[in-house]
């Protein structure tokens, strides 16, 4: 038995786990062979039925259509779905495993022997969305900077590196970095899922579990799995739902814009037609100046380029939109992605391939121009209070 497997038996039941890495050619193989050495009542595998559906069908992102895609609001969840599935593909280039490939051997093997499958883990677009929002400003800024910087990177990870990934010691060191840098992140990413699996897999049928999980979610799944076996039942209710905003929150999002333009407003009746328009203008060129800048370094057309410039100004006011949503849907309009953007759509997560392919490029443009429009507009409300409190000297 691999160092990586816990076998748990509770009464006339046993729950063995198998922890893998998701691009290691030994956990392909060890999967296959607890399965067919075992033969298991059911398996429960880290996947979401989504996810499970992706990994059989390898050709889904030929259906994507970027625009429901921005108007649902999901630019974001797309965005950190290609990047982590890219960032895993490249671990796994030296070694001929694709991501996944021990879940998909998992899915194979129990249908061969006609075992039931369980997808025990919470849906991505729950688990990113609740990353997301529960997140502080600066929270979301590392969040998105890691993203891209696993995008750009070009590190390469031989066999043993992979595997050496597995060890509980290396593991550890990866967790206390994660929960040091972006403790809300493992919070979400690790510690809520190592609930949800444990509940999940708990809940597969017959006395004979394999689950197979990833080697991060070995130790919390055990730990919740005796918790489980003890009488207390996870209560998955309250983490598989996005957090709503609260009253706070709700009215925290019109603070800023109402703030502005109050101030804008006492200069001119304090200052007159000259210090009212002069922070006016500061508002508009600071945001549509910076929209478009960022919108430029992301090579959007010129006319999205000019969009950004008219619209920041603008939905910096109105919290129902954003900059970013302005500007990605007119790039999906007026550059149109084609089907080979589709097709190469994951091999494409490079520095390069976000400028190279259309998709990536509209979505590049939705993260920068937001990011511009949103500094700009403290820069800009920084620039108007001082306007104001120079007239007043």
């Amino acid at each position: 038995m691999s160092q990586l497997q816990r076998v748990l038996s509770f009464g006339e039941r046993t729950i063995t786990l198998i922890g893998t890495a998701h691009v290691s050619a030994e956990s392909v193989a060890e999967v296959e062979s607890t399965i067919r050495e075992l033969k298991p009542d059911s398996v429960a595998i880290e996947l979401d039925e989504k996810r499970a559906d992706s990994i059989r069908n390898k050709d889904k992102y030929r259906e994507l259509d970027i625009v429901k895609v921005l108007r649902r609001g999901e630019g974001f969840l797309l965005l950190a779905n290609l990047v982590l599935a890219s960032f895993q593909r490249r671990m796994g280039q030296n070694v001929g495993v694709n991501p996944g490939d021990e879940m998909l051997a998992a899915m194979r093997v129990a249908d061969e022997l006609n075992i039931p499958t369980v997808m025990a883990d919470r849906a991505i677009q729950i688990t990113l969305k609740r990353a997301w929002a529960k997140n502080s400003f600066w929270g979301k800024c590392k969040l998105l900077a890691t993203l891209l910087s696993s995008a750009f990177s070009k590190e390469d990870m031989s066999a043993d590196d992979i595997e050496n990934i597995k060890e509980k010691n290396e593991m550890d060191s990866m967790m206390n970095e994660l929960a040091d840098y972006m403790p809300v992140v493992k919070e979400v990413l690790i510690d809520e899922r190592n609930v949800y699996l444990a509940q999940k897999i708990w809940d597969s049928q017959g006395k004979n579990v394999v689950a197979v999980l990833g080697a991060g979610h070995l130790d919390g799944v055990v730990e919740n799995l005796e918790k489980i076996a003890g009488g207390q039942n996870a209560n998955l209710e309250e983490i598989d739902v996005v957090p709503p905003k609260t009253a706070g929150g709700k009215i925290a999002a019109w603070i800023i814009p109402i703030a502005i333009v109050g101030l804008i407003v006492a200069g001119f009746i304090y200052g007159g037609t000259q210090l009212g328009t002069k922070m006016l203008k500061s508002w508009i060129l600071w945001n549509g100046t910076c929209a478009a800048t960022l919108t430029l370094l992301a090579a959007g057309h010129p006319i999205t380029i000019l969009v950004a410039f008219v619209s920041a100004p603008i939905t910096s006011l109105c919290p129902f939109i954003g900059c970013g949503f302005v500007t990605a849907i007119v790039q999906a309009f007026v550059c149109k992605p084609k089907v080979r953007d589709m097709e190469t759509l994951q091999d494409d997560v490079t520095f390069i391939g976000f400028y190279k392919n259309r998709i990536l490029r509209i979505l590049l443009i939705f993260i920068l121009s937001s990011l511009g429009s949103s500094v700009a507009t403290f820069i800009s409300g920084a620039d108007i209070i001082g306007s104001l409190a120079g007239a007043g000297a």
